[in-house]
C-alpha cells in the first residue's frame, strides 16, 4: 500500500489520530481539570468553603446520619426498576451496607448507603443512597446541587458522561489504545525527532510552526502520554474484559463461599440482629497499628457490611496519601464486639503494580508540585493535539478549495468546536453555577445544560464561520470564540465576587488556595484567549491584505 514502513505509520498517525483527537482532547484537558476537582468543587458549592477535615466521630457524627438515611436516591430507585420482579417496593427495610469516604481535600464527606433490593431478579442486588455532609456537624449539604469538579468534569475525562452500557467508557478506551498506537507511529515517522525536541518556530508560517509545537509537545510529554494512557486501560480493564461477569459468572457464589473462609469475613447475613460496637474504638486500633508499621495516617474509606446482623463487620481504610501506589492497609473487625479478623497481608506483585499504576494515574497522594506536573503535561496533550488539527487543515485547506471539497472546513469546525467550543462551555457551566437560583428544583441538572447548550452554541458558529476554509483562506471563528473565551472566564471571577463576596483580594489574603486558584486560573485562561485572539487577528488582516502573504502565512 505505502513504500516503505515509515510512510504506513505517517498514514496510521495521521488518520487514527484526526479520527480519535476529538475524543483525546476532551480526555485530556477535562482530566487535567480533575487534578483540582474538590478545589473545584468549593468553588463550585460555596457552602463548602473551609478547610478540609478527615473522617469525623463514626459515634457521634455519622451514625444518626446513616440510621436517617432510610431510602436510595429517586433516580437509583427509577433505574433499578428493570432488575425486580414486579412492581418496585416502596419500602426498603434491609440495610446492606453503610459506607463513608474522603480525601485530603475534601471539606464535605460523602457517605452512601446500599438497601437490599425487594423482590430482585438476581440475588443480592441492591439500590443505593448517597448523601453529602458537613463532616463537623453532620449537616446534610444539598443534594441536587452539582459538584462540578468531581461529579462531572472528573467523569467527563473517562466515560464523556455517557453511561448507557458504558458506551463512553468503551470510547475513551478505544482512543486510549489509539493514542498508543499514535505515540509509537509518531516517533517512528519523526527520523529526527531529538533535534524537534529543540525546534520551535514562532514567527513561521501557520503551518510550519503548527507542525514545530505538535513536535515539541509530543516529544518532551512522551513518557506522561504514554503512561497515563496504559494506566487508564489498567484501571478499566475490569470493563473491558469482564471476565467475573461472564465466563466466570457460575463461580461467583463458590468464590465468595471461598473468600469467606479465607477471610474470615462472612459473605453473607446471619438472619440474627446484634448490635454495632463502638466503631471509634475500631478506628483507634487499626491507626495504632498503622502507626506501628510506619504508617501513622488518617482514615480515608470507612464500611460496615450487613449493617444490624449478627455477621457485620468493619472495614477501615487509610487514606495512604504519603505515597504514590494506591494502598488501603485495610483493617477489618467485628461489628458487634470490634474484634480484629483480619489485616490485609502485603499484596502480591502483579496487584502491586496495579496498585502502582492505579495510585499513578487517580494521584491521590499529598504532592503539589507533582499534582501542577500532571497538569501541564495533561495541557501539552491538548496543545499537541489542536496543533495537529491545524497542521492537517493548513496542509490540505488550499488543495481541497481548488478540488471543490470541504473535507478541510469540516475538520477546521470541529476542531474549532473541539477547542476553543470546550473551553466555552467549560466556562459557561461556571457561570450558571453562579447565575442559577440556589432553591432551584434540579439545580445540577440545569448547569449540565448549561454546559451542553454552550458547547452546541459553539459548535453551530464553528460551522458557520469557518466558510472561508472552502475559499483557502483562514477561518475567523477561532479568533472570535477565543475573544468569547476571555470574556466569559472574566464573567466568572466577577461573579463568583458578586455572589459569594470571595473576591481574589480576600482568598489571597487568607491564603485560601481552592477558590483563589480557580479565579487565577480563569484570569490567565482569560489572558492566554486575548493574546491568542490578537495574533489570529493579525494574521487575518496580513492575509487579506496581500494574497501573496496569505500563502507565506497561512
Amino acid at each position: 500500500m505505502f513504500q516503505n514502513f515509515r510512510l504506513t505509520m505517517a498514514w496510521l498517525h495521521t488518520w487514527f489520530g484526526l479520527v480519535l483527537g476529538f475524543v483525546l482532547m476532551v480526555v485530556f484537558f477535562f482530566g487535567s481539570l480533575s487534578v483540582f476537582d474538590r478545589e473545584i468543587d468549593r468553588w463550585a458549592i460555596p457552602e463548602s468553603r473551609f478547610a478540609p477535615q478527615p473522617m469525623p466521630s463514626f459515634d457521634r457524627v455519622l451514625q444518626p446520619v446513616f440510621k436517617a438515611m432510610t431510602k436510595p436516591d429517586a433516580a437509583n430507585i427509577e433505574a433499578a426498576r428493570e432488575r425486580v420482579n414486579g412492581p418496585m417496593a416502596d419500602s426498603f427495610p434491609v440495610v446492606n451496607s453503610w459506607g463513608a469516604y474522603t480525601t485530603h481535600r475534601d471539606p464535605v464527606l460523602s457517605v452512601f448507603t446500599s438497601f437490599v433490593l425487594p423482590h430482585a431478579k438476581q440475588a443480592d442486588d441492591v439500590v443505593w443512597g448517597s448523601l453529602t455532609i458537613d463532616p463537623r456537624d453532620g449537616r446534610p449539604l444539598p443534594q441536587d446541587h452539582l459538584k462540578i469538579g468531581s461529579q462531572f468534569f472528573y467523569p467527563l475525562h473517562y466515560s464523556l458522561n455517557l453511561h448507557w452500557k458504558n458506551l463512553g467508557t468503551w470510547i475513551v478506551g478505544f482512543a486510549a489504545l489509539i493514542m498508543l498506537v499514535a505515540l509509537v507511529s509518531g516517533v517512528v515517522m519523526h527520523r529526527k525527532i531529538f533535534r524537534e525536541l529543540f525546534t520551535f518556530r514562532p514567527k513561521k508560517h501557520t503551518q510550519r510552526s503548527a507542525l514545530d509545537l505538535h513536535n515539541l509537545t509530543g516529544v518532551v510529554a512522551l513518557p506522561f502520554h504514554f503512561i497515563f494512557a496504559l494506566s487508564g486501560l489498567v484501571i478499566f480493564g475490569g470493563i473491558y474484559f469482564p471476565v467475573t461477569h461472564t465466563q466466570l459468572e457460575p463461580l461467583h457464589e463458590l468464590h465468595e463461599q471461598h473468600e469467606a473462609m479465607e477471610t474470615g469475613l462472612p459473605a453473607q447475613r446471619a438472619g440474627q440482629p446484634a448490635a454495632l460496637a463502638s466503631v471509634d474504638a475500631m478506628v483507634a486500633e487499626a491507626q495504632r497499628r498503622w502507626a506501628a508499621k510506619g504508617m501513622a495516617g488518617e482514615v480515608g474509606f470507612l464500611s460496615v457490611q450487613h449493617v444490624g446482623d449478627a455477621n457485620a463487620y468493619v472495614s477501615i481504610y487509610r487514606a495512604g496519601t504519603d505515597r504514590v501506589t494506591l494502598t488501603g492497609e485495610g483493617m477489618h473487625f467485628k461489628g458487634s464486639s470490634g474484634a480484629l479478623i483480619r489485616e490485609d497481608p502485603p499484596v502480591t506483585a502483579v496487584a502491586g503494580i496495579n496498585n502502582f499504576l492505579t495510585g499513578l494515574h487517580l494521584q491521590h497522594f499529598r504532592h503539589w508540585l507533582l499534582r501542577w506536573l500532571y497538569v501541564l503535561g495533561g495541557l501539552s496533550g491538548c496543545v499537541c493535539i489542536a496543533t495537529g488539527f491545524i497542521f492537517f487543515v493548513e496542509k490540505r485547506k488550499r488543495q481541497h478549495a481548488k478540488q471543490g471539497l470541504s473535507g478541510a472546513r469540516w475538520v477546521d469546525a470541529l476542531a474549532v468546536t473541539t477547542v476553543t467550543g470546550m473551553l466555552i462551555a467549560t466556562m459557561a457551566v461556571l457561570i450558571a453555577n453562579r447565575l442559577l437560583p440556589g432553591d432551584l428544583p434540579a439545580r445540577g441538572d440545569w448547569e449540565q445544560y448549561g454546559f451542553w447548550g454552550a458547547w452546541l452554541l459553539a459548535f453551530a458558529h464553528a460551522l458557520w464561520r469557518t466558510a472561508p476554509v472552502s475559499e483557502g483562506r483562514i477561518a475567523p471563528a477561532w479568533g472570535e470564540q477565543c475573544w468569547a473565551v476571555a470574556a466569559l472566564a472574566i464573567t466568572a471571577v466577577l461573579l463568583n465576587w458578586a455572589s459569594t463576596g470571595d473576591h481574589l483580594l480576600s482568598t489571597l489574603g487568607r491564603a485560601y488556595w481552592p477558590v483563589a486558584g480557580v479565579d487565577l486560573a480563569l484570569l490567565a485562561s482569560a489572558a492566554l484567549a486575548v493574546l491568542a485572539a490578537r495574533r489570529l487577528g493579525r494574521r487575518a488582516r496580513l492575509a487579506s491584505s496581500s494574497p501573496v502573504a496569505e500563502a507565506a502565512h497561512a
